[in-house]
């Protein structure tokens, strides 16, 4: 009797520390899960939430595999992440798919997440095929907001038994949860940034973008002691298009041009509508040679084409002017007076290319960075 009852016991001590483990570990991923979440909400850019999910969520809840799939039919989410620099063609587990339907077809239609073992032909478009040892066991969970598909999160583990079918999914449909929202909001953002940085009519970026973005550029090219190019292209008597062919052909003329300025600069260049037929770029480590090659680049492209519009063939020349500014380490002037002698200087070199006929460039060489008045 007495050997039953210390059985007895013996099973339900055991019974009560698999109880009081469990709860110590579910406590434990709840405080990882309170914790993913603010930092989560604290984010301030696509970009930044990108990084966070792909890095420390992947140790924060011990995945040996993560991977994120956003649907981006439009390139709109290449084109904000390029607008910040960040390389996402080469970051590991980042997936842009031009259609939802690339994830609808993979769930069914459904928007319940894909538990179970590893399935080559559902689950490979999910993960990259870099990883040389492929998960035994995945999550796939749909990321949607107001019945939108926005992407998928993907989690992948070494253990068959991490993650297995009828197992309960609403701690992993909680975080895709919380990250659809974050991924709506940022990309809302993103949106309304952009709409008010971009110029509507060329699609490149507008002249208070260069003012935030010129000052950056100057903080790198001091850090790095690069040197920092500028660019100033004017679009040669611009008004006899104008007056000529009429002004939308003239607003066509200057998005074509726009285009193949843009095309001929690499992504980490800025390129940016001035005013009028005006543009400006900043070519970072760029010094004055290679900043005047590119530029007789641009002019060369611009004044081989014939624009087309309607029946006509509108003949388009460019003046550039190039400035160059190289950091020295005794240099202390801030970076706003240096900014805007830099454009001063590109400016003028501008100027003395359209006095001395057009479709031409002069480099006006170092800037001569002096004191405030």
């Amino acid at each position: 009797m007495e050997q039953d009852i210390t059985t007895d016991l013996r099973v339900l001590e055991s019974h009560l520390d698999g109880m009081l483990n469990r709860v110590q570990h579910n406590s434990l991923t709840l405080k990882r899960l309170q914790s993913f979440e603010m930092r989560l909400l604290g984010l301030s850019s696509l970009a930044e939430m990108i990084e966070f999910i792909l890095g420390e969520a992947k140790a924060l809840f011990q995945l040996d595999v993560i991977s994120l799939c956003l649907i981006d039919p439009k390139n709109e989410i290449a084109g904000y992440l390029e607008v910040d620099n960040y390389n996402f063609r080469d970051r590991e587990g980042l997936f842009l798919a031009t259609s939802e339907w690339q994830l609808r077809h993979s769930f069914g239609l459904s928007d319940q997440p894909f538990l179970g073992s590893y399935q080559t032909t559902i689950c490979e478009k999910f993960f990259s095929e870099s990883n040389q040892q492929k998960p035994a066991s995945v999550v796939i969970a749909p990321l949607i907001r107001r019945d939108r598909y926005l992407g998928s999160l993907n989690l992948g583990s070494y253990h068959n038994e991490r993650f297995m079918q009828g197992m309960a999914t609403d701690f992993v449909e909680h975080i895709a949860s919380v990250i659809s929202i974050c991924l709506e909001n940022n990309l809302n953002v993103e949106t309304m940034r952009r709409t008010s940085l971009v110029d509507p009519l060329t699609g490149v970026n507008n002249r208070r973008f260069l003012e935030q973005r010129i000052e950056e550029e100057l903080d790198r090219s001091q850090r790095n002691r690069e040197p920092l190019s500028c660019l100033f292209l004017d679009i040669d008597f611009f008004k006899r298009i104008n007056d000529g062919f009429g002004h939308q052909a003239g607003d066509h003329v200057l998005a074509v041009v726009a285009g193949i300025i843009k095309k001929l600069l690499r992504n980490n260049d800025v390129l940016a509508r001035y005013g009028g037929e005006e543009f400006v770029a900043l070519l970072s480590q760029s010094d004055g040679n290679t900043a005047s090659e590119i530029a007789e680049r641009i002019r060369l492209s611009i004044a081989n084409l014939q624009v087309e519009y309607g029946d006509q063939a509108i003949p388009v020349t460019i003046s550039i002017g190039v400035a160059t500014y190289q950091p020295s380490r005794s240099q202390k002037k801030l970076v706003a007076d240096i900014a805007l002698q830099l454009v001063q200087t590109a400016d003028a070199a501008l100027y003395e290319a359209k006095r001395k006929g057009r479709n031409r460039i002069e480099n006006g060489g170092l800037v001569l960075v002096t004191e405030p008045a």
